[in-house]
Order: structure tokens, then C-alpha cells, then sequence
């Protein structure tokens, strides 16, 4: 079998088109079974004198071999999901939690590694180095290494069931969202809605052999409808079907529902939480991130919370007023994207729909890239000749002077069977290899945005712009990293609420008209954005930022005190429901159940650290400040950024990283102030 399954070859790329779901749990356990014996090895050899070499760098030769197989299988899981991929996926996440969890309690790996950070050896090592120790022995701590027997094996259990409900409720999710359709055969009941839009909906239909219009729950078709459909009983039909996915309201109730997976993912945290010593999810989760303790989150969020919610009522109340003059005397949820467009139409003259003529997607590509060379010395092109997994996926090399640094791929559109959202994941690590070769990172970036149609390229709202350049800020600090050792470099190491700086950061181009010089062009005549509609923009930046403010602090404050305060007999809903009448300004129906959908916490990296967008925000705005000082496109400035923050990984405190770079410690001044949250509302 290992001789024709291509995940145990040695590649350079993953061979997408090769890999088939019966090739996934042969690797796997092969893979497993050999990391085993020569962990057996490693540990023979360096039991009398530890070494840099003979122990991480062996351990890391290990993780590079299953990361090696794992990350593509795991990525197609992702975006080209199948019933046949998703069971052998799924068969295999119990084994790998198995295999983690025993190398994180095995006591002599721990004693190797306590000797190696211990030994004289260790004085002679790089800042890298002495960070990826410190990390390593906390992170034995918290998979329970000086636990008793059989709470270690309670350990295990629990994260081997963790792995199982997180992955079921992504698929659920998934699921979910694809089983909800609506056929239109009548023009009209479409009012509203642009000619793109309309035309994906035909492709839907004519995809399912159906004619006229197919309106799914899939992101550009959900938002088409929300913001610009005139009939609102389709548009309440929609965000009815959108906000109980996966839950037992709804159209689908009881259907793929996740709400007792939500209930055990919980029990289960909290249980873990317990056993390694902790009060709560939330404090564990804070045990490897930059924030102190829970008191310094729920202080930052609550505070922003009463700086915001004044800005919030008076956005409110603004639509309100502007939605009954339009003949709506009872704004509901599904107003809201409907007469917010319309509001903004009137009050700045310019639509997101108007906007995306000036950002077909080769244009944005060609800015983006253009902003990144300038600030940080590199150059990007296009590749031609790969394995892909799609037909519209792209491939691109990032050089520096000549040399290679790292790839990174593109796979840009929303499709059936790929997961929603956008994110950016490692495909592969830099790292000094065992034989002395430099390994280059190679960064997969996605996002679900709606494809070319019409005969017109793809063309993109500003929303999807500024999504774009954070995913790719994300894989900036991947691919740019300078740390050679797998441990720390790139995102690895990054304590998880600093993770989104380079991410947060990068969206502040969006909106600087330097920048957007270089990323908008109209699609047929390639004219620059006027200046007129560029003024408007910009007038327009700020607009409702007060209610958008109050929802991301709806969902950070809801999913801390979710963790820190489950067993206190509050339901998911009830602590919702707490939330919303603190924070929120706009209730929304009793029967919708976001929770459910809230993949970041349940099936993501996100539990208790959804606060990381905000408190990574302040620190991307104080960042950027330094920009606004010195000059936007400033190449010094650039490059000062690269070498304090994306350069360095995860090789120190991300603070210590930042005061490098700024100077000082972070202030929320400019947050409020890109924010337009700055002094009293009106």
C-alpha cells in the first residue's frame, strides 16, 4: 500500500488530485505506528545527555512527517468535503488525539526535556530556543503530566471525545447549511436583488437541473438577500432558515442539531479545565495566551462594551427613524442589512454593490501584492504548473532578493461541499531540517466569495477586500517568518489573542487611499476608483460602527462567560440571552439560535479567545498608527514591522514584540478612533 499512497511519498506540494479517502487511514496509522517506535529511539539516546539536536529537532523531523500527511487531507476535508472523505477523516481524529495525548504525559520525554532546559547546553541557546522549551513544559502541564494514573487517562478520554464532537459539529454545520434551498420561478419575487447576484442564483438552479432561481444558505447568496431583496417576507424567510441552522427551531428543526453537542463540548471543557487545576475553560484557556487573567478580559470587553453601546442606540435609532419613513414601522433582524444599504445609499450616495465594479479580483490581487512588496522588500508571482484540488484554485511564490521564502494558495470562491468563512491555515512549516536543508513554509488562504459570472470576472464587495488582506495578513506571518526552528516559527508559538495583529493589521489598507489605488481599477475600463466615490468611501468607513462594535462584543463576551461560568446552571441560550440584555441594542427573535452556528468556539481554535479579534484590533490599530505617522507605504516603517512582528513568530512575548516595534506598550486611543468611537455620540 505505502508504495502507491501518496501520502507516504515524499513531496514537495501535496499530490491533491492523487489523494482518495481510502489512502487517509493507511497513512495515518503507518505514519503513527513508526513516530512510536523512533520515539522509543529518540528517548534510548537521550537519556544520559539531552541534546537540541538528538531530541527537538528528532520530535520535530516526526511532527513534520504526520504534518505532512495530515495538514492536505485535513484541508480537503475543508473544501472539498464527501461523505467517503469525512469518514475517513473521522476515523482518524480519535487516533491522532491518542497519539498527542500520550506524547504529552510521557514522563521520560518530559525529564528529557526538563534535563535539556536545565543543562549548560541551554545558557548557549538562541531566544527561539529558550521559548520553545518554556512552551514545551507548559504545555506538558497542560496535558496533565504530573497527574495521577487515572486521571491522565480521564485526560485522554476527554480529548479524544473533544475531537470527535468539534468535528461533528463543523459537519452538522455543514450539512445544515446545504439542506436548506428555496426554488424561485417568478422574476419578481426576486425585487431588489443586482443582475450577479441573480445570475449565481440561476447557476444554482441550472447546477441542480432546475430552472429560474435557486437560493441557498451559502454566504454570497444569504448576504444578496439580506441586503437588497425588497420582498421581506422572503428576506425574514431567510434569516429565519440562516439563524436556526443546525438547531431545534427553524425550518430544519431537530435536523443536524448541534445544541447537545454544545451541551457536551462544554461538560467536557469545564471537566478538562478541573482536572489540570483550573476554575473554569476560560483561566485554561488564558494559561498560553497574553492576556492575564479573566478579570483583565471581561474588564477590556465590558469596558468597551459601555464606550460603544451610546454609538450603538444612536445607529439604531437612526434606522429605525430612516425605516419608518420607508413604510417599516417595526424593525426586525431581517431589516437590518436591507435598510442599512438603503441608508447608506441615501446618506453617502454609494452602495457596496456600486463599489464592487472598481474590485474585479486580479486588480485587488495585483494592489494587494503591490502594498506587501513595497512594505516589506519581497516580490510575488504567479505559478502555473500544480496539483490542485479545484480548478479555480491559484498558486503563488513569495521571493526576496532572488530567493525563494515561501508559496501560498488561493482557493477564493464559495461552492457546495466547502466549509464557510475564510481562514488561512500552515500547510507546511519553515524549519532547519535534521540534514541541514531550510524547508520553505507554504500557507493555504480560502475564502468564499462569489465567482465569476456574466461573462465578468470576479468582483468583489469592499467587505470582501478587507477579508481578503486580513487572511492574507494571517499568511504573512507564516510565510515571512526568519525563526528556523518549527516550534516558533511563523504563527507557531504565537500566544492566540496576538495571533490576529498581522491579520487585523493588514485591513487598514482597505481604507488608506494610497492603497486603494493600487487595489481598485474598474473591471472594464480599468479606471481608477474617481475621487468622488473614493471620498464617499471613506465617509462611509465608519458608518453604523457603533451596532458592529456592540455585536463583536455580543459574541467575545458571550463566549468568555460561556467557559468561565459554565456549571452555574444558565443554559447556552440563558448566557446568550444575559449577553444580549447587557450589550446588545437590537434584540433579535426569540428562536434564533446563533449558537449553534458558532463554529469558531465549538469547532475552531476559539474557545474563550473569541475576545482575541478585539484585543488583537487595539493592538493592529496602535500598530498602524506608527504608519499613519511616518507615511502609509513607508518602506522603513515596513520593513520595522516585518523584523519586530512577522519576522520573529513566535519566538517571544508577543508584548515584548510590540513595544519593539512601537515603542511603547498598546493604547486603545486609536481603536476608538479608527472606530469613529471617540467622544460622545451626538
Amino acid at each position: 500500500m505505502s508504495a502507491s499512497n501518496p501520502l507516504l511519498q515524499d513531496f514537495d506540494l501535496p499530490p491533491y488530485s492523487a489523494i482518495k479517502p481510502e489512502h487517509v487511514e493507511p497513512a495515518i496509522d503507518s505514519i503513527l505506528a513508526d513516530s512510536r517506535a523512533a520515539l522509543v529511539s529518540i528517548l534510548a539516546s537521550q537519556r544520559a545527555a539531552p541534546s537540541w539536536d538528538g531530541l527537538v529537532l528528532a520530535l520535530d523531523e516526526l511532527g513534520a512527517r504526520l504534518g505532512r500527511a495530515w495538514s492536505p487531507v485535513s484541508h480537503l476535508n475543508a473544501v472539498c468535503n464527501s461523505a467517503e472523505l469525512r469518514a475517513a477523516y473521522e476515523a482518524c481524529l480519535p487516533k491522532l488525539s491518542e497519539y498527542w495525548t500520550e506524547m504529552g504525559q510521557n514522563k521520560p520525554l518530559f525529564e528529557a526535556y526538563e534535563a535539556l532546559a536545565g543543562s549548560p547546553a541551554a545558557g548557549g541557546f538562541d531566544v527561539a530556543q529558550q521559548t520553545i522549551l518554556e512552551h514545551t513544559l507548559r504545555d506538558f502541564r497542560l496535558s496533565g503530566i504530573d497527574l495521577p494514573a487515572a486521571e491522565q487517562k480521564r485526560y485522554g478520554e476527554i480529548q479524544m471525545k473533544l475531537s470527535e464532537l468539534t468535528s461533528k459539529f463543523s459537519n452538522q454545520l455543514l450539512d445544515a447549511t446545504q439542506a436548506w434551498t428555496k426554488h424561485v420561478t417568478e422574476e419578481a419575487a426576486l425585487a431588489g436583488l443586482t443582475d450577479s447576484a441573480k445570475a449565481q442564483m440561476a447557476q444554482a438552479a441550472e447546477a441542480k437541473g432546475l430552472d429560474g432561481w435557486l437560493i441557498s444558505l451559502e454566504f454570497p447568496s444569504y448576504f444578496a438577500v439580506m441586503t437588497y431583496a425588497d420582498d421581506r417576507a422572503l428576506r425574514e424567510e431567510l434569516y429565519a432558515a440562516y439563524c436556526t441552522r443546525a438547531s431545534d427551531q427553524g425550518p430544519n428543526a431537530g435536523q443536524f442539531d448541534n445544541g447537545p453537542l454544545m451541551a457536551e463540548i462544554l461538560d467536557l471543557r469545564q471537566e478538562l479545565a478541573r482536572l489540570l487545576g483550573f476554575g473554569n475553560y476560560s483561566e485554561l484557556s488564558l494559561a498560553s495566551k497574553m492576556a492575564e487573567n479573566t478579570d483583565q478580559v471581561l474588564h477590556f470587553l465590558r469596558d468597551l462594551a459601555v464606550r460603544s453601546k451610546s454609538f450603538a442606540a444612536q445607529d439604531l435609532e437612526e434606522l429605525q427613524a430612516f425605516a419608518f419613513d420607508q413604510g417599516c414601522a417595526d424593525l426586525q433582524s431581517w431589516d437590518v442589512g436591507y435598510y442599512s444599504e438603503k441608508l447608506r445609499e441615501q446618506r453617502y450616495s454609494i452602495s457596496q454593490e456600486q463599489v464592487r465594479a472598481w474590485f474585479p479580483i486580479d486588480k485587488v490581487l495585483s494592489g494587494l501584492f503591490a502594498i506587501v512588496e513595497k512594505l516589506y522588500g519581497i516580490q510575488i508571482k504567479e505559478l502555473s504548473d500544480f496539483d490542485s484540488w479545484h480548478p479555480d484554485v491559484r498558486l503563488f511564490e513569495i521571493e526576496e532578493n532572488g530567493q525563494h521564502v515561501g508559496r501560498f494558495f488561493f482557493d477564493l470562491y464559495a461552492r457546495a461541499n466547502k466549509r464557510g468563512g475564510a481562514w488561512m491555515d500552515g500547510a507546511r512549516d519553515k524549519r532547519r531540517a535534521a540534514d541541514g536543508k531550510l524547508v520553505s513554509p507554504v500557507a493555504n488562504l480560502v475564502c468564499n466569495f462569489t465567482p465569476a459570472s456574466l461573462g465578468k470576472p470576479a468582483l468583489l464587495t469592499h467587505d470582501e477586500v478587507t477579508t481578503l488582506f486580513h487572511e492574507f495578513g494571517h499568511g504573512l506571518h507564516h510565510l515571512l517568518t526568519r525563526v528556523e526552528h518549527a516550534g516558533a516559527s511563523g504563527i507557531n508559538g504565537v500566544a492566540w489573542d496576538a495571533v490576529e495583529l498581522p491579520s487585523q493589521f493588514m485591513e487598514n489598507w482597505c481604507w488608506e487611499p494610497e492603497g486603494l489605488a493600487l487595489i481598485s481599477g474598474h473591471y472594464e475600463t480599468g479606471a481608477p476608483l474617481p475621487q468622488d466615490l473614493l471620498d464617499k468611501m471613506l465617509a462611509a468607513k465608519n458608518f453604523q460602527s457603533g451596532l458592529m462594535m456592540v455585536r463583536q462584543l455580543e459574541f467575545s463576551l458571550f463566549d468568555f462567560e460561556l467557559h468561565a461560568s459554565h456549571g452555574d446552571g444558565r443554559s447556552v441560550l440563558d448566557v446568550l440571552e444575559g449577553i444580549r440584555a447587557e450589550v446588545s441594542v437590537l434584540r433579535p427573535p426569540a428562536y434564533n439560535r446563533f449558537a449553534n452556528s458558532f463554529a469558531h468556539i465549538f469547532a475552531g481554535g476559539y474557545a474563550a479567545g473569541y475576545y482575541s479579534y478585539k484585543w488583537a484590533e487595539v493592538l493592529s490599530a496602535d500598530a498602524f498608527s506608527r504608519f499613519e505617522e511616518e507615511g502609509v507605504l513607508n518602506p522603513a516603517t515596513g520593513r520595522a514591522f516585518r523584523e519586530a512582528i512577522l519576522a520573529r513568530g513566535g519566538s517571544q512575548a508577543p508584548m515584548l514584540l510590540f513595544v519593539d516595534f512601537r515603542g511603547r506598550e498598546p493604547s486603545i486611543d486609536a481603536l476608538l478612533r479608527h472606530s469613529g468611537l471617540s467622544g460622545e455620540a451626538a
